[in-house]
């Protein structure tokens, strides 16, 4: 069976990305990984590392996957030229980034792969203020107005309304419409990879769901969404106050929660599951995933970095979703 390769965009060349990267590829996967990313930079770190593996450049414009595999490092080479294996992050790794990205979005829009991971970037670096994260430039990228970022691990997966937004805008993002749509994508990914639908659980806004305030998002907006979304057959419940949701007997309850601000559910998931989960972005016409931490500068260059949620990642786009949908819909 042919399988569509496995596209990794290296990401900021000042991470752990190399290092993590290394350490992943020493597993097998069925599907070809194809790198896109600097020869140069990829060299240097192999040294640093001390990893040995065979290099093969591949020539994008006369790219055959049926003649690749993984006993090299299959990498589209992207101009970049590092004096040291790590520099500062800085104008020159953004317009790197950039580059890469291009030519992953051109492999994808060309019908050469389907499947897409993103290395580490420093958001505040690389979007300049321009994107609230990577979800969006992406999304921006395919004219795909209607996303969502689920943090997925197989036990609890978690997805914030709002992503990288201030605290203090958050509040006027929380409507009925932004709750039917990431409702509607998350079943819908579900559906589509898995043959079942979620069971949904909804987090309030307030403390405990409550607030001292005439108007209350909890009562006013979260719960009437919920009450449409349940008389429209979706496995979904809430609003549930943040404070208790993540207890053991509470969470077994649910396979996705949607909370209401970022850290309001990334912070419980990491906690519980570590570098065990991956970012997915929901509602592009393509699979994205990236692992679920940034470029961790303080680590660069120790070899101590974890690559479980890279591992993971590139696991999860290497299985055969069709063959394992079957079997999942046969268990529930």
């Amino acid at each position: 069976m042919h399988y569509k390769p496995i596209i990794i965009v290296s990401g900021e060349p000042n991470s752990i990305f190399f290092e993590i990267f290394f350490k992943a590829v020493k597993k097998k996967f069925k599907r070809t990984i194809i790198l896109i990313g600097s020869i140069s930079l990829l060299k240097l770190q192999m040294k640093r590392f001390k990893f040995k593996k065979k290099i093969n450049e591949v020539n994008i414009s006369i790219l055959n996957d049926n003649k690749l595999n993984n006993k090299s490092i299959n990498i589209i080479n992207v101009p970049y030229t590092p004096i040291k294996s790590f520099e500062k992050i800085s104008n020159k790794s953004k317009i790197y980034i950039e580059n890469c990205f291009k030519v992953a979005f051109k492999l994808i829009n060309d019908g050469i792969s389907d499947k897409l991971i993103s290395g580490p970037i420093s958001k505040k670096s690389f979007l300049n203020k321009k994107f609230l994260g990577i979800t969006e430039y992406v999304a921006k990228n395919f004219n795909t107005k209607k996303v969502a970022m689920l943090i997925f691990n197989k036990k609890l997966s978690v997805c914030p309304l709002t992503t990288h937004l201030p605290l203090k805008n958050v509040a006027k993002e929380i409507t009925k419409k932004n709750i039917y749509e990431k409702t509607i994508l998350i079943n819908n990914f579900y559906k589509k990879y898995f043959g079942f639908k979620p069971r949904i659980g909804v987090l309030g806004l307030n403390p405990h769901c409550e607030s001292v305030n005439n108007f209350n998002e909890d009562e006013k907006i979260i719960r009437p969404a919920v009450k449409d979304l349940i008389k429209l057959n979706y496995k979904i419940s809430g609003p549930f106050s943040a404070d208790t949701i993540f207890l053991k007997d509470n969470r077994k309850k649910f396979d996705v929660i949607i909370g209401m601000y970022h850290d309001q559910v990334l912070t419980p998931i990491k906690t519980l599951y570590e570098y065990d989960a991956i970012n997915i972005t929901l509602g592009l016409p393509f699979l994205r995933v990236s692992p679920d931490h940034g470029p961790n500068e303080k680590m660069i260059g120790k070899n101590l970095s974890n690559p479980l949620s890279l591992i993971n990642a590139i696991s999860f786009l290497d299985k055969n979703w069709l063959e394992l949908k079957r079997v999942w819909v046969k268990i529930f």
